[in-house]
């Protein structure tokens, strides 16, 4: 079979599966994830073995610290799989859910339920751990998936698909509502992002150039995230301990990731007395520091940059540094060199707090807590299929309620339209 033949195949597939999914009770698409958990974590030897095979390469391409661990794979990782799959089947199934219901003066009864959204396409880079979270998302709210991960992950991604698909079978449903895309052609990207007759919506999960990808490429909708340059402001009156261990947890819990910590913003009339111990115990856990010129005459130990500098995220061991005369440049700057993702304030005032939280457009923001909990199974969504920094249909982390749609469903005696 041709390489757009398979991959037309694989959507197709993934289309007609979903009639079956969108129809499955809540029993059984749990036990579909309580079986794909049970097979993940027999499979633990395969997976980690198949991991350690796009590791290699990996390396020999030359990939970076940070690349290296957003590809990795460990049994800790496994197991936190496996409760992922465990969260997403302890949620309560959307499809169906009544969101609204009224009796018109005709007698009509009119109800508004959750749907399926039908085949969602994810694209994604190197994390292999994506390729289950969506599927069980998929899963539970009733839609099938076709899945296109990375050359980088090809072989952790296949093992990891393989006991879904095994999981659906047993339970009687087709396999084909997870479809995979493992061609290694580039071209198979932008064939499967023309199927908008099989792919109700596509979601990219990387890096912006996939970004750009995907929006300049597909057929359908797109929700899609710009990206992770994420602040946190230090008011004056922040909590000094507090300060130092969030900002430490924000940069270094993994840095790799969309949600960790790119700037810190620091209130002017108190940086002298806050930035030294916060930049202190960054440079100790082997951050590296760049500041303007006011930041360097308060810790020397940082390398100078100019305002062009906080366009940028690193995602790596890297935080940039800023000093500012108040609460309003602070957001001032934050909406204009952040990426609407994640932004937090620290601070013991709640009136400066409630302006932060109404005037930073970010589809997260935190008070007195770090970024990194924008994350599907942090805020207890059980997992995610990405962020979404967009505005429409969704925005933040996209878990079980974001990939369903509404129908209205109508119920009459014989009513006629006048």
């Amino acid at each position: 079979m041709s390489n757009v033949g398979a991959v037309e195949a694989v959507c197709k597939g993934a289309k007609e599966a979903s009639v079956a999914l969108a129809s499955a009770s809540t029993d059984v698409k749990n036990a579909v994830l309580k079986d794909a958990k049970a097979l993940i974590l027999d499979s633990a030897e395969k997976i980690l073995a198949a991991n350690q095979k796009d590791i290699e390469k990996a390396r020999s391409m030359g990939r970076n610290a940070a690349f290296i661990d957003r590809l990795a794979l460990t049994d800790a990782r496994i197991k936190g799989i496996g409760e992922g799959l465990d969260a997403v089947a302890a949620l309560g199934d959307p499809v169906g859910e009544v969101v609204e219901h009224y009796v018109l003066g005709n007698g009509l009864d009119v109800k508004k339920v959750r749907a399926p959204l039908g085949v969602i396409g994810i694209i994604f880079e190197a994390r292999p751990n994506v390729s289950v979270d969506a599927a069980a998302l998929c899963i539970k709210s009733g839609n099938g998936v076709v899945l296109r991960g990375s050359r980088d992950s090809a072989e952790s991604v296949k093992v990891l698909v393989a006991c879904v698909k095994e999981a659906l079978k047993r339970n009687g449903l087709p396999e084909e509502a997870v479809g995979l895309i493992d061609s290694e052609d580039r071209e198979a990207v932008a064939e499967m992002l023309r199927y908008d007759k099989y792919i109700d919506v596509a979601i990219p999960r990387g890096g912006n150039a996939l970004k750009k990808i995907v929006l300049e490429n597909a057929a359908m909708p797109v929700i899609a995230s710009a990206g992770g340059n994420c602040h946190t402001y230090v008011a004056a009156d922040a909590d000094p301990e507090m300060a130092v261990s969030v900002i430490l947890n924000a940069k270094t819990n993994r840095p790799s990731t969309c949600n960790a910590l790119e700037t810190v913003l620091a209130e002017r009339s108190a940086a002298a007395r806050l930035l030294p111990p916060i930049l202190e115990a960054l440079k100790a856990a082997g951050v590296a520091i760049r500041g303007t010129a006011e930041v360097k005459a308060i810790f020397p130990d940082c390398i100078e940059v100019g305002e062009d500098e906080f366009s940028k995220e690193y995602d790596d061991m890297i935080i940039k540094v800023k000093i500012v005369a108040d609460l309003a440049e602070a957001i001032e700057h934050i909406n204009k060199y952040g990426t609407n993702h994640s932004d937090a304030i620290l601070t013991s005032d709640p009136e400066k707090a409630a302006r932060f939280a109404k005037e930073v457009d970010s589809g997260a923001v935190y008070v007195n807590a770090s970024t990194r909990f924008t994350d599907g199974f942090e805020l207890g969504l059980g997992a995610e299929m990405g962020i979404s920094t967009q505005k429409l249909h969704v925005r933040g982390p996209i878990g079980l309620k974001e990939l369903t749609s509404v129908k209205y469903v109508v119920t009459g005696n014989g009513q006629l339209r006048k």
